[in-house]
């Protein structure tokens, strides 16, 4: 017999979890589901068994604020299901997720999706080779088995993230051989004119500026304005070789080298729900249309956290109890008298919480290689098609991404366009004198993540198997 929630969450981070613990309260049944072992998404990977070790210590209070949401979403009621991966929604709502090598179908009244961000797609040339990770990832490492490289890293890019992990590398005894800094130059300048609203976050800043003392106390080397980079190596990497702006280009041996330019909202979902998107030109991306609860232009759809806008996990935690408020509203659990009341601290926080935001997208936006990589660069990793491949596609007619697709199978790999999508949308606007808005994104299809036949033979819909 199919099960029936009046939500189901997808995601169990600060959105996914706040959201929960709202729902809970209103008396309404929620079901979260999660691909992740333990709640705390991303951000607080592993939070209830690294908080408080002395991991979590070195991580620093950040992370470590995690834990109490964590325990207060253990509690709640809600139930809670790890482990899981979410393949299809369909009009109803219908759910369709696997676990443990199982499918199964869930029918919720409304959807909250609270899948976060990824890190933005980078490509550059050697990004593929072994030694060469992502900064998040390398983070996931660090927070959930305490793992240190045991080579001096380099890490190239810009942003928070990059500062958080190295110092946090740094006290957990890692050693870092450089960081190429791809930050514009007029990074302070394009800043001020967000300074002011800005103040507000200063806890915020402080907390940036406490971790550059950590590397200035370190000795870090740092290469201010690198506009490009390249990794090199026979079957591993061996060797990075990086140009600034006044041309110069110098060649490093390297073991690791971890890269960051910033993050994107999840998008998979509400594209495969065919939600109306919007380009968002300080992030580089694209968002979901959302109302002031959170629900999508698909009645009964939520979106909160990071896959509304990139936040950070404060202003993350908040949207899950806005979006909650939303849902319960449209449940009937509340009056809309009581949900303008509940909402109007939560909104005032929310601006507080997001008031950085403006700033920080103004210094560090994409670097120009990232939207517009050489042509001997991979830029759909499934398939290995280079930015060259694209270009070629990209000149016969006017072709959009779904064209490309057609053309290259560029998107039709295991990451269904999450590693390519960006890079392919911008080649193609590049090549056609158009805006990245008006080209757009691919056309997301189910399954949104691979499916075994042997879970596809599982699924049971009415007592009947399908």
């Amino acid at each position: 017999m199919m099960r029936e929630f009046n939500v189901l969450i997808v995601g169990a981070g600060p959105a996914g979890m706040s959201a929960a613990i709202g729902l809970r309260a209103a008396g309404l049944s929620v079901i979260v589901v999660d691909e992740q072992p333990a709640p705390g998404g991303q951000i607080w990977r592993a939070v209830e068994t690294v908080a408080a070790t002395p991991t979590g210590a070195l991580l620093g209070d950040e992370y470590r604020a995690g834990a109490g949401l964590a325990r207060a979403f253990r509690a709640c009621g809600a139930l809670y299901e790890p482990q899981t991966q979410v393949w299809q929604i369909e009009p109803g709502w219908h759910v369709y997720m696997s676990h443990a090598g199982k499918a199964e179908v869930v029918r919720a009244d409304n959807v909250l999706l609270a899948t976060g961000a990824q890190e933005r797609p980078a490509p550059f040339p050697g990004w593929t080779l072994p030694g060469v990770l992502t900064v998040g990832a390398a983070q996931i490492l660090l927070k959930t088995s305490r793992q240190v490289p045991a080579q001096p890293v380099w890490v190239a890019g810009s942003g928070p993230l990059p500062l958080l992990y190295m110092a946090q590398l740094l006290r957990a005894g890692g050693r870092i051989a450089g960081w190429l800094d791809t930050a514009p130059p007029d990074m302070w300048k394009r800043a001020l004119p967000h300074l002011p609203a800005a103040l507000r976050g200063w806890p915020e800043i402080r907390k940036g500026l406490g971790w550059l003392g950590e590397l200035r106390r370190a000795g870090v080397p740092r290469v201010r304005g690198v506009t490009q980079f390249r990794a090199s190596g026979d079957g591993r990497l061996r060797e990075i070789e990086y140009t600034t702006r006044d041309g110069k280009t110098v060649r490093k041996p390297a073991q690791v080298l971890l890269a960051h330019e910033g993050v994107v909202p999840s998008i998979h979902m509400t594209r495969a729900l065919e939600c109306e998107h919007r380009w968002n030109d300080a992030q580089a991306c694209m968002a979901p249309e959302l109302d002031a609860w959170g629900q999508t232009s698909q009645a009964g759809v939520f979106v909160a956290g990071d896959g509304a806008g990139i936040g950070g996990a404060k202003a993350a935690t908040v949207r899950g109890e806005l979006a909650a408020i939303g849902i319960a509203l449209r449940a009937g659990a509340i009056t809309d008298a009581g949900a303008r009341h509940r909402a109007r601290p939560l909104r005032a926080r929310l601006a507080g919480d997001l008031s950085l935001r403006p700033m920080l997208d103004a210094m560090y936006p994409p670097r120009a290689t990232v939207i517009a990589p050489s042509d001997d660069t991979i830029v759909c990793r499934c398939e290995e098609l280079t930015a060259g491949d694209i270009r070629r596609a990209a000149r016969i007619g006017q072709p959009g991404p779904n064209q490309i697709k057609s053309y290259t199978r560029a998107g039709m790999g295991p990451c269904q366009g999450r590693q390519c999508g960006y890079t392919i949308a911008n080649i193609v606007a590049q090549q056609q004198g158009r805006p990245v808005a008006e080209v757009g994104f691919y056309r997301i299809r189910p399954p949104l993540k691979p499916l075994t036949l042997g879970e596809l033979a599982s699924l049971d819909v009415d007592g009947g198997q399908t």
